[in-house]
């Protein structure tokens, strides 16, 4: 199939993608903070839930111990991108998609009340964390034969969402990144795509329902057509479609995987 590499691998839409991709041929190098469990992240005090840990990250690898390979690697951090990039090309011979999933949530007050800490923490990781992936990637990607960039936005992108405003900006500026290096990667045969989800059985939306001083997650469902959550692997079952050659039609737009998600 191909050479994926996968940030904000250890949980959630990443580590479904990861399944994804390895269950149908692919060889992936899962990428991942993977903070220590117990408390806070030390990596990222900023945010106030656990973030995907060693375990889990190695665990997911474990499942196919022939085709993924789990590196620990900060999404802020350009240089280990580009390191882990070269992890793919020496492990398994060149990149043929990148797939930017790392994100984390904070908020739960209006704009005005936002502090500087929660602003960054959303634009360095789900922002300059995507753009930092593009960077690393793209070189190999154009060496590829079907180079693919697929980045997860959200449908937080499209809606606004009550106390939720630097979350809206964070994703809104993910899809703007993606149409831009679609621009940038005009005639190159490689594809630049956002996904959109809506809400999703995952660690994030439950920070999300915290936030909100919900019961649980599931109080979310209300607001799509499909009047369930979406499981992970629904969502990635389109980010492995975009990072295939049968996607080849598809660059510098978005795909609402979203459930019919309504504010």
């Amino acid at each position: 199939m191909g050479v994926a590499l996968v940030t904000g691998a250890a949980r959630g839409i990443g580590a479904a993608v990861v399944r994804r991709l390895a269950s149908a041929g692919w060889r992936v190098v899962a990428v991942d903070i993977a903070a220590e469990p117990g408390g806070d992240p030390a990596a990222l005090p900023d945010v106030t839930y656990p973030l995907g840990t060693r375990e889990q990250l190695s665990t997911l690898a474990g499942e196919f111990p022939d085709a993924v390979v789990d590196v620990v690697t900060d999404v802020r951090d350009a240089d280990a991108l580009r390191s882990a990039v070269a992890t793919a090309e020496a492990e398994f011979g060149g990149l043929d998609a990148a797939v930017a999933c790392a994100a984390v949530m904070a908020g739960g007050t209006p704009l005005w009340e936002t502090t500087d800490a929660e602003w960054s923490a959303l634009f360095d990781t789900g922002v300059t964390g995507v753009a930092n992936l593009a960077r690393a990637a793209v070189p190999a990607l154009l060496r590829s034969q079907q180079g693919r960039f697929v980045a997860l936005a959200s449908s937080a992108a499209h809606h606004g969402l009550w106390h939720l405003a630097g979350y809206n900006a964070a994703k809104h500026a993910v899809v703007g990144l993606i149409k831009g290096l679609a621009e940038d990667l005009r005639g190159t045969g490689v594809c630049a795509t956002a996904v959109s989800p809506g809400s999703t059985r995952t660690d994030l939306l439950d920070a999300t329902a915290r936030l909100y001083d919900l019961g649980n997650m599931d109080e979310f469902a209300s607001h799509q057509l499909h009047e369930r959550l979406l499981d992970p692997d629904e969502v990635a079952a389109v980010v492995a479609f975009l990072c295939s050659a049968e996607s080849s039609a598809v660059t510098g737009t978005v795909v609402h995987a979203d459930g019919g998600f309504r504010p």
